[in-house]
């Protein structure tokens, strides 16, 4: 479900689930992406995996069907497939990448691996089947268009009723038959980066599905809430609360669900931000009102790290060492208070977290761990609740506002689970991690002076196990490294770094170098994602 909320087997589906679009996931790293566009257009999304059957995609009433992109090739031993029927229901389908490769395939027409493979950015001719009308997904679009491509294979001849509408110098971009209403795209329409993405989108879900707008906000609090009141029954719930935009609307969301039946715990892991801790308790505590729990467990965990370099292994120790916290605070909680057992565990974890930790739908490729999805532990004394975890942060912040969250904390820039950890390269000492904190406030310090912090998606600090020679006071020095990262983004799923203006650089490298003891470098990370991770580690 696109709410992130279980539901029942026989449990009839809320109304604004009805008449949405079911995506098809073949494994490709955009699926989500494409359930988060349709919903942009108010229309409901649900993912299913590729093997979902009929019955299964009935029980939503689709008024239109999407397949996804994916990795493999249509004629790999073990390439995901679904079952052809769909191809017959009289349900709109819209086939993206591997989605039309599959298309082809199955209803007789041709694919082969390209003698030129097709990856980033491409430029696509629209053109018209013989004697047919424009087509229904290119209206009023332009006849010449830059994409985004990812394939290795292409279609060499399409299926019988079917006609190209798109070419690129190298291969067939689009095809369709009006009669079955099955329409399909090598390119991505979800990325920004392909021109018009939205508007093929739209003409496929109002043109083709006659989709209704019944998707919002509203609705999304409104069901999640009560499938989290069915889900958790007469039990309680704990939250791993950060103060960040995640954790928090997170628990506003599940507070309004449960009320008192929900208490939020806090945990100082010794690789917060500089005053974090008792600024994010004041704050939740005091201005939101939030049943908060505040754990200061840094030497427990920095203790726990100690000769740790490997990055994944950081990963897995804090997110176990997160877990055992938590069990310990709700087997005090569990002595002498309310009725109802601690059985559910709430957490923010939002799709980009997932997407780059563990396969969810469909045969996708694990990227890193994080310590709140592949980083948990198989044996768990709670029971998850992720409200969040199909959405993207942008869709966070918009249900946060429609809770009634102040822009103090939907502003905020994301923050990894594991703190600091991932921003300390290396074996994590108390020494590295003052010295990291500092240089980090100086950063956000500056980009706030500047005017930049809600313009950009995140500014940071990462301490590098590097020295460099240095002078200081006609002095020779061996000082540490700090790279300084500004991204903007919409989603995490891709990232540009920042061109900040070189004014704002340079104070920044100015006073870190001043006023942190120890550094005598400053550098700035000009990678984007893809190929690097926002995060370093």
């Amino acid at each position: 479900m696109a709410t992130g909320a279980t539901m029942k087997p026989n449990q009839p589906k809320p109304k604004s689930e009805l008449g949405g679009v079911v995506v098809l996931d073949f494994g490709g790293q955009y699926t989500q992406l494409i359930a988060r566009r349709i919903r942009e257009q108010q229309v409901f999304s649900a993912i299913l995996p590729c093997t979902a059957s009929i019955e299964e995609i009935r029980k939503f009433e689709p008024a239109g069907l999407v397949l996804s992109g994916g990795p493999s090739s249509v004629y790999d031993i073990d390439a995901p497939k679904c079952d052809s029927g769909i191809l017959a229901l009289r349900i709109p389908v819209l086939g993206i990448c591997y989605g039309m490769q599959w298309i082809t395939h199955a209803l007789g027409g041709k694919v082969e691996k390209a003698e030129r493979r097709e990856y980033g950015r491409a430029h696509l001719k629209v053109s018209r089947g013989p004697g047919s009308p424009e087509s229904a997904l290119f209206a009023g679009v332009p006849e010449s268009l830059r994409i985004w491509n990812s394939h290795g294979d292409h279609v060499r001849e399409v299926p019988t009723g079917f006609h190209a509408t798109g070419h690129t110098d190298n291969a067939i971009a689009a095809l369709e038959d009006p009669q079955r209403k099955i329409y399909a795209v090598q390119f991505h329409v979800e990325v920004n980066h392909t021109e018009c993405g939205t508007d093929l989108l739209r003409n496929f879900l109002f043109r083709v599905c006659s989709a209704e707008r019944k998707w919002s906000g509203a609705a999304f609090i409104e069901e999640t809430t009560g499938a989290i009141r069915t889900k958790v029954g007469h039990n309680r719930a704990i939250c791993a609360l950060s103060g960040g935009v995640d954790s928090t609307v997170a628990a506003v969301l599940v507070h309004r669900a449960l009320g008192d039946r929900l208490t939020n715990i806090f945990v100082n892991t010794g690789m917060l931000r500089k005053n974090e801790f008792a600024d994010t308790l004041e704050m939740l505590r005091d201005r939101l009102g939030l049943r908060v729990i505040g754990v200061d467990a840094s030497d427990r965990f920095l203790n726990k790290l100690v000769g740790v370099t490997d990055p994944e292994q950081k990963r897995k120790i804090i997110g176990r060492e997160f877990i055992a916290v938590f069990a310990e605070e709700a087997q005090k909680l569990q002595t002498g208070e309310a009725q109802g057992e601690i059985a559910w565990l709430v957490q923010g974890t939002l799709y980009p977290d997932v997407i780059e930790s563990v396969s969810v739908k469909g045969p996708s490729a694990t990227i890193k761990t994080h310590h709140n999805v592949g980083g948990l532990p198989e044996n768990m004394p709670f029971a998850l609740i992720e409200p969040l975890r199909d959405l993207f942060k942008d869709e966070v912040r918009r249900i946060g506002r429609d809770l009634g969250l102040p822009d103090e904390i939907l502003l905020k820039h994301p923050f990894p689970g594991p703190g600091l950890a991932v921003r300390l390269l290396g074996e994590i000492t108390r020494e590295h991690l003052l010295t990291l904190q500092e240089a980090d406030a100086i950063v956000v310090e500056e980009i706030r002076r500047a005017g930049l912090y809600s313009k950009v998606w995140q500014a940071f600090a990462v301490l590098l196990p590097v020295r460099s020679v240095g002078v200081m006071g006609d002095y020779r020095t061996y000082g540490l490294t700090v790279a300084v990262r500004v991204v903007e983004s919409d989603d995490a799923m891709t990232a540009d770094w920042v061109r900040l203006p070189g004014e704002v650089l340079e104070c920044i490298s100015t006073r870190i170098v001043n006023e942190v003891r120890g550094v005598t470098r400053v550098v700035y990370d000009i990678s984007s994602k893809p190929p690097s991770t926002i995060e370093w580690e």
